[in-house]
């Protein structure tokens, strides 16, 4: 297939492209200025700019493009990043693989377990409501901001993604340094559940996504089980053989990483139910087997 990316020079779509190439497909990249290559589209998600030839023959569009939700402080300023970058770019993507005399069979719009907010110990799927807060409000949004895909009849997913598992970037490849090192630890006090997925296996669903027809609307990406954040840290210091007698405690992370500190210290046990149904197979179900993958391959 021809399939266009968005987002393809961050950690799930660089591992996304190099599975699609690697299996033959022609991979399109949506860049950030003049195209320089045929393999590369450019567009401009601040203007709601896309150069729509250039999606032409595609058969699905994979959008993964926006702010990084762990990079900054949450300021007012860094907020309103978060939310143009997410709306801003999905509008534009919907809009043009809506504008095409032959649209593509499928639009794979990213968007993030942050949708239900804090759920404490009940298990969640893609039935429940959006939670209440910052990001889950970001996250109806930009759901919403697909809306011309969905009318113009284009299968559009949201892949809701949970915590990627991955040495090389995102929030764990900020855990692994301090782990290795002998730094780390719980966060507050480790009751709070995180819903992970191995990068292998993130990228596998997207491609599930792609290929499976009667999936559409939110699915949730992560593994079948969330665990604690205790759970985590033990399974840290099983598969790096290093101590974890540091804790850092919630006072300390409100003050180091302001609002971003509450979604770090709350609870998301959410759980593939739609993905599960649909017949996908997870390589690394476990956090123990996701943390060895992220050691062996990233």
């Amino acid at each position: 297939m021809r399939i266009a990316v968005t987002g393809s020079t961050g950690l799930i779509g660089t591992a996304l492209v190099r599975s699609l190439r690697a299996d033959g497909h022609e991979v399109v990249r949506l860049v950030r200025r003049p195209s320089r290559s045929p393999d590369e589209v450019c567009w401009d998600p601040k203007r709601s700019h896309v150069d729509a030839g250039g999606l032409v023959g595609c058969e699905a569009v994979v959008h993964l493009a926006g702010a990084g939700i762990g990079d900054h402080r949450w300021t007012d300023a860094y907020k309103r990043e978060l939310r143009e970058s997410r709306l801003l770019g999905t509008a534009a993507i919907a809009e043009a693989v809506a504008s095409l005399d032959v649209p593509p069979r499928v639009l794979v719009s990213g968007s993030a377990l942050g949708f239900y907010g804090e759920t404490g110990d009940r298990r969640v799927d893609e039935d429940a409501p959006p939670g209440h807060g910052f990001l889950p409000e970001l996250c109806v949004e930009w759901e919403e901001a697909a809306a011309p895909a969905e009318e113009a009849g284009i299968r559009t997913v949201f892949a809701r993604t949970g915590l990627v598992v991955a040495k090389g970037g995102g929030a764990w490849g900020r855990l692994f340094p301090l782990f290795r090192a002998g730094m780390g630890g719980r966060l507050g006090d480790g009751r709070q559940y995180w819903s992970f997925i191995a990068l292998h296996d993130e990228v596998a669903a997207l491609r599930h996504l792609i290929d499976t027809e009667s999936l559409s609307g939110p699915v949730n990406l992560t593994a079948p089980e969330p665990v604690t954040n205790r759970e985590v840290t033990a399974a840290m210091g099983r598969v790096l053989r290093r101590p974890t007698v540091f804790a850092v405690p919630a006072p300390a992370l409100r003050i180091a990483l302001g609002e971003l500190a509450g979604d770090v210290l709350g609870s998301q046990r959410v759980v593939p139910a739609r993905l599960l149904e649909s017949g996908f197979s997870f390589a690394f179900p476990t956090v123990d087997d996701a943390l060895r993958a992220a050691l062996h391959t990233d």
